[in-house]
């Protein structure tokens, strides 16, 4: 009878250890559960960039609202009836240049 008890320790210590210390016990499922959670975060991330992107092409095989903003943006396009204005700003040692006189000594 005292080596089936003793027996029974063993296991029971066994089971233990394999439960609170080894790897694949409850650090092992903690691990897990943070993997999971991460996993699940990417997974909500994707799922709204995929949205936005369904709800892009659907603008663009609907309507001619998206494209040609797309055109405007992208290829920098205009429509007719329309004048096209760049502004260029003034790079900064000519401005500086243009507004101060040279000035000479007067003999």
């Amino acid at each position: 009878m005292k080596w089936l008890v003793g027996v029974l320790l063993v296991l029971l210590v066994g089971i233990h250890y394999r439960l609170w210390i080894s790897d694949a016990g409850l650090r092992e499922l903690q691990q897990l559960r943070e993997s999971v959670s991460a996993q699940r975060g990417e997974n909500q991330r994707l799922n709204e960039r995929n949205r936005q992107l369904a709800a892009e092409v659907r603008d663009l095989k609907q309507g001619y609202i998206a494209l040609e903003e797309r055109a405007r943006s992208d290829l920098g396009m205009i429509s007719r009836n329309e004048t096209f204005y760049q502004v260029v700003p003034p790079e900064p040692g000519a401005a500086g240049a243009a507004e101060s006189p040279t000035r000479t000594a007067a003999r």
